[in-house]
């Protein structure tokens, strides 16, 4: 889920820039995002990663002139793509991904290698990627550090704050959202959990807003004072209801960077494997907390901050001072040049 909301969000502003652009996603037809994908999708049994020769049927097709592969990919299709004379740009989100962009091979391959995390979590440049990147020039890294999706002018506010005159909503709620829902080996029950957090909260007294897949399958429960659960949003607006949140309990994927981005006090839950890291950076850089995959420690984490204002406020304050730049405007400058270039 978090490849394709970080390539739609690139996409979107790419149509923005350019609206003359013909923009084309290649998805499993097993993803649940597949069938209400805003752009035109090609559809595969899995994971574009297994079926090289459907996407480089693609490639010889529409001729790109930029393809690039998020977090995926295979050497043939990376030169297939080549051949096509497209310019091929890279997105790791992972170590693993990270060292097959330093590949000599795949290096010679990629032109630009965007690393989908800020600096401080997926690490700097090590002295053997520098020492390649000298020796071959290339490909360009840059950081993206977190993709901020903001709603187009004149949009409409989340539902959850349209009973506000002004379109706002004071500091007065509580953010939970668990992500896409997808089940991780040894968090399964990541939604379950997150909701009957946020149960508890409310039924303690605590306003709280609940985002989630839960509600798509009718499962938010009976309806708890104080608890508005809603479906999934796009990002532009669950990035508002995190901008007046008093605080942000999430998964550790780019949730939480969006809502440290947005300078909200955070509380980070792991659901993946890969999560873990992440979330460990930010709690040793101050600019989150961090809980296990038990409602009544979350519960018990979100209680401790909600009850020390002082605490509250200065994570939230820490978090804006970070000054993580949007992933969204660099990867448009990078697409400009290679457009330029190309």
């Amino acid at each position: 889920m978090g490849e394709y909301a970080r390539s739609v969000a690139i996409a979107r502003a790419a149509s923005e820039r350019w609206p003359a652009a013909e923009i084309r996603f290649m998805l499993s037809a097993k993803a649940p995002y597949a069938a209400a994908t805003a752009f035109r999708a090609i559809l595969l049994p899995s994971s574009p990663t297994f079926h090289s020769a459907e996407v480089i049927e693609q490639l010889q097709q529409f001729k790109p002139h930029v393809v690039i592969f998020d977090n995926a990919g295979r050497t043939a299709q990376l030169r297939a793509a080549q051949r096509m004379a497209s310019r091929i740009v890279y997105i790791s989100a992972r170590a693993r991904q990270r060292g097959k962009a330093f590949r000599w091979s795949w290096m010679r391959l990629i032109d630009e290698h965007w690393i989908a995390y800020p600096r401080f979590i997926a690490g700097g440049l090590s002295p053997l990627e520098r020492l390649k990147l000298r020796l071959l020039r290339r490909p360009t890294v840059r950081y993206l550090d977190v993709i901020v999706s903001r709603a187009a002018p004149g949009a409409a506010a989340p539902a959850a704050l349209e009973s506000q005159a002004d379109g706002t909503a004071a500091e007065s709620y509580v953010l939970l959202v668990p992500g896409g829902g997808t089940g991780h080996p040894g968090a399964r029950d990541a939604v379950a959990q997150f909701l009957s957090a946020a149960r508890i909260l409310a039924i303690s007294g605590v306003e709280t807003l609940f985002v989630g897949p839960a509600v798509d399958q009718g499962s938010a429960g009976t309806p708890v004072e104080g608890l508005r659960c809603l479906a999934p949003l796009p990002q532009p607006q669950l990035m508002t209801l995190m901008r007046h949140a008093r605080l942000v309990i999430a998964n550790g994927g780019s949730t939480l960077l969006q809502g440290i981005a947005c300078g909200c006090a955070c509380i980070a839950v792991p659901i993946a494997g890969d999560q873990k890291q992440r979330i460990d950076a930010c709690v040793a850089a101050d600019v989150a907390r961090s809980s296990s995959l038990r409602a009544a420690d979350i519960v018990a984490s979100a209680q401790t901050l909600l009850g020390d204002e002082t605490q509250r406020a200065a994570l939230a304050r820490r978090a804006a001072q970070l000054g993580l730049s949007d992933g969204v405007a660099i990867a448009m400058t990078a697409l400009a040049g290679l457009l330029r270039t190309g």
